[in-house]
């Protein structure tokens, strides 16, 4: 399994940006999709959006599509979400994930980073 650690998270004012990181460790991290899911207080964990092991197919969930923007760059193992338009609705840890090619789950989770936004 790969190890994920994310950073940037923090808090922002609504309308704002951020820019979540994820650094994996591993030579095998180009074999891995990426993705990164979110989960705030009292509600279940919610896909955020996803990039294939050669970045060339993003997907994203309805909530943050045409705001969020996520990439990987194979050479350095990491794989970022850039945020905008924020709003307090986006509030939550963000965690980074990732799913082996042959896998139908993602198996390896990082630690989670906090993103607040205030209204």
């Amino acid at each position: 399994q790969v190890q994920l650690v994310e950073s940037g998270g923090g808090l922002v004012q609504a309308g704002g940006s951020l820019r979540l990181s994820c650094a994996a460790s591993g030579r095998t991290f180009s074999s891995y999709t990426m993705a990164w899911f979110r989960q705030a207080p009292g509600k279940e964990r919610e896909f955020v959006a996803s990039v294939t092991r050669t970045n060339d197919n993003t997907v994203y969930g309805s909530s943050v599509k045409g705001r969020f923007t996520i990439s990987r760059d194979n050479a350095k193992n990491t794989v970022s979400l850039q945020m905008n338009s924020l709003k307090p609705e986006d509030t939550a840890v963000y965690y980074c994930a990732a799913k082996a090619g042959s896998s139908a789950f993602f198996g390896s989770w990082g630690q989670g980073t906090q993103v607040t936004v205030s209204s």
